[in-house]
């Protein structure tokens, strides 16, 4: 079209500003504009037209900004929000990042509960973030690592903690006796899901480990007499420092140790007991990459055909991830459960699954700093825009839409190999002349 910028086509940019329009008065206008108040007659409708008047505008001005800044491209090139040299040099300066985070973040992590700013708020949000990074280093070897798409993995996060609970209430067995045995049967569960599964990929995958862990609630949802139903399990003991109990009284934690008495000493523990059980977990799962079973789930997860023709056993290699992942999934749940000391079938929902898998491919599938990355920005923000209510939902899932967008393939897409040659082989005189000569 004449007058028209090179490269975008007016045209077609007018009916995707309207489409936008569309479907954002559809979506804001029906959620924003109108809201219940609870009134001494009922509730009474309140009308907010204005607010959602300024979203919608928004949407729209966001999509024509992408149109006159970003997707101005010749035809037959595909649309990219970063061009390819600032693509370099993003990866130029993530790998010199890369170096120096991991142990700075180590370091912060280990002083986090001594700062002064640091208080009972902010210990439990980084327990909090601490679990879901362990969560996502264990979903982060079937997804990141195997390539298997599973959206059940809650459900293995509910059977560690409900294994501890039960284990505890009927046995009396000890937090640090429930931990291995929940993350056992957790990857006996683990390897019961991967046997169906075998010969399913992508969506097909997708639905029954979905359906998996919607069995799981159910079951302990329904199974009253064995589970506690809606009700749930409550009084579920906590852990001890060696047997040193963290109550108030004589011979407990702080009076061994000569300190005064805070409710803090628990909270610190079990701070520090879920770093320890994530660095475990990334110890084992950084180790395992560098082993044949390793390598293994790599090439399954570039190409299972491939995979199949190298001679690999896809049934073991299957099977050992679901395993793996789940058994870090159950010591998650044990942590959980002895953390909460109450635990329901509502505490595992598929939202949980879904906030996980987000958390893993956000961050970037296979990249152990970007679950890292991922998880404080995810569940942190989560607290930062706890004040905004309704909008705190609308805000994160327009953030993520704009991440996905920025960075397709996560934060970290840069796959470091497992293996690789220290010392490159020189190629000799003779050897490249006889190549020559044939």
């Amino acid at each position: 079209m004449k007058g028209a910028a090179p490269g975008l086509d007016l045209k077609k940019m007018g009916k995707d500003l309207v489409v936008t329009a569309i479907l954002a008065t559809a979506i804001f206008g029906s959620t924003i504009a109108f809201k219940t108040k609870t009134a001494p007659g009922g509730l009474v409708l309140d009308l907010r037209l204005d607010i959602a008047f300024y979203i919608i505008a928004a949407m729209v001005a966001g999509r024509l900004v992408l149109w006159l800044v970003f997707w101005r491209h010749p035809a037959g090139q595909t649309p990219s929000l970063m061009p390819e040299g600032m693509k370099a040099r993003y990866g130029r300066m993530l790998a010199k990042l890369g170096k120096g985070f991991a142990p700075t973040m180590l370091v912060f992590a280990l002083v986090f509960p001594f700062l002064p700013t640091t208080d009972r708020y902010f210990l439990d949000l980084g327990i909090l973030v601490l679990t879901y990074v362990m969560l996502g280093w264990g979903l982060n070897i079937v997804v990141g690592l195997a390539g298997l798409l599973d959206l059940g993995y809650v459900a293995f996060y509910a059977i560690g903690a409900y294994s501890y609970a039960l284990l505890a209430q009927y046995f009396g067995f000890s937090f640090w006796m429930c931990l291995p045995l929940a993350g056992i049967l957790a990857a006996f569960w683990g390897v019961i899901l991967g046997f169906p599964v075998l010969r399913l990929r992508g969506d097909y995958l997708a639905i029954v480990t979905l359906a998996f862990g919607e069995i799981i609630r159910v079951v302990l949802l329904n199974w009253y007499q064995f589970t506690g139903g809606p009700d749930g399990i409550s009084g579920i003991p906590r852990p001890s420092f060696f047997g040193l109990p963290f109550k108030r009284g004589e011979g407990n934690f702080a009076d061994f140790f000569g300190l005064e008495y805070s409710t803090l000493h628990r909270i610190i523990f079990l701070y520090f007991l879920i770093l320890a059980l994530a660095l475990v977990t990334n110890f084992v799962t950084n180790r395992l990459r560098r082993l044949p079973i390793g390598r293994a789930w790599e090439a399954l997860r570039e190409d299972e055909i491939a995979c199949r023709s190298l001679g690999l056993n896809t049934t073991s290699v299957k099977l050992t991830a679901f395993a793996i992942g789940a058994m870090f999934g159950g010591f998650a749940g044990s942590f959980f459960a002895t953390r909460q000391g109450f635990i329901s079938p509502e505490s595992f929902t598929f939202i949980e699954s879904a906030l996980i898998l987000a958390i893993v491919v956000l961050g970037g599938m296979g990249s152990q700093i970007g679950v890292v990355i991922a998880s404080i920005a995810m569940i942190g923000g989560f607290e930062i825009f706890r004040e905004a209510e309704q909008y705190r939902m609308l805000i994160f899932g327009l953030a993520m839409v704009v991440i996905m967008i920025w960075r397709p393939r996560g934060l970290i897409s840069t796959r470091i190999p497992s293996i690789f040659l220290k010392k490159r082989k020189a190629v000799s005189a003779d050897m490249v002349g006889q190549g020559e000569g044939h």
